[in-house]
């Protein structure tokens, strides 16, 4: 039996002052979050690994976050931050992939103003070291910037992307055809995985499996099991819910999958992904 795998997790400490966007009306998530507060969650759930993934548009967080899993046993790879544009990425990249957790990288395209950001020629020697080097992109995005990531992709067919959170569809006021559209596209490249991650939050008030079913059934079918992975988004996800409690509601929208397939799931399609050897570790 592969490990479980939990592929989307934050940690983050205030007064490190990375995180503008932390502030104290984000009441459940105004204080620190570190790997004593998941330990618990993690073994309850019985999940062994993690993917730990930035929250900061900052080097230097990423470098606390690989020295965190330098120390911690489940930490099993960690998706960073550069300043893609930069003249300096590529020789960063190069420098961070030194260290065997880190993975990939994430930009934080959703609240950059400009939609076609991604599609910037400053970014092309960033991406063209990501490739390189074999590392992964989390692209962290909302519906309005998919049509732009499909020219990426195509752009870039060996660019290995997984989009975070499903790209965050409106599923609390629904009217999401052109996300289904897109997201149809997407997953028809063979670079593209998805994770199952984020709906939650999405989901608007007293979120409850039934609404959130459908859109996890369709990216079953789009993405199916070699593509699709799981994760918690921890500790966002106590906005709307709880740890265990997003793990159980997932089992619940796979069961009617295989064993095998489940498994993917909940741990090989991030495994292969990011490139973690038969520990979990990155490799």
């Amino acid at each position: 039996m592969s490990q479980a795998i939990d592929a989307h997790q934050h940690f983050w400490k205030l007064d490190r002052g990375d995180y503008r966007w932390l502030t104290p009306n984000l009441a459940p998530l105004y204080r620190d979050f570190l790997p004593q507060h998941l330990r618990p969650l993690l073994q309850s759930a019985g999940v062994q690994k993690t993917v730990l993934v930035q929250a900061a548009d900052s080097l230097d967080e990423t470098r606390y976050l690989l020295s965190l899993a330098e120390q911690e046993d489940f930490i099993a790879a960690v998706v960073g931050w550069v300043d893609m544009e930069d003249a300096s990425a590529a020789t960063v990249l190069a420098e961070l992939a030194e260290n065997p957790y880190f993975v990939g990288i994430r930009p934080m395209i959703q609240d950059i103003a400009e939609t076609a950001w991604m599609l910037s020629p400053r970014l092309q020697p960033a991406f063209a070291a990501l490739q390189q080097l074999g590392l992964t992109f989390d692209a962290l995005v909302k519906p309005v910037h998919l049509d732009n990531l499909l020219v990426l992709l195509r752009r870039h067919p060996g660019l290995a992307v997984v989009i975070d959170h499903a790209a965050k569809p409106d599923i609390a006021n629904g009217g999401n055809g052109r996300w289904r559209a897109q997201m149809r596209e997407l997953a028809a490249l063979g670079n593209c995985c998805c994770k199952l991650s984020g709906l939650l939050t999405e989901a608007g008030e007293n979120p409850q499996p039934a609404r959130i079913q459908p859109y996890a059934d369709f990216l079953l079918e789009c993405f199916g099991a070699r593509k699709l992975m799981w994760g918690s988004d921890w500790p966002v996800l106590n906005l709307a819910g709880c740890y265990q409690g997003w793990r159980t509601m997932c089992e619940g929208f796979i069961v009617q999958l295989s064993p095998a397939d489940r498994e993917r799931v909940f741990g090989g399609t991030a495994a292969s992904f990011y490139g973690l050897d038969g520990s979990g570790r990155a490799g």
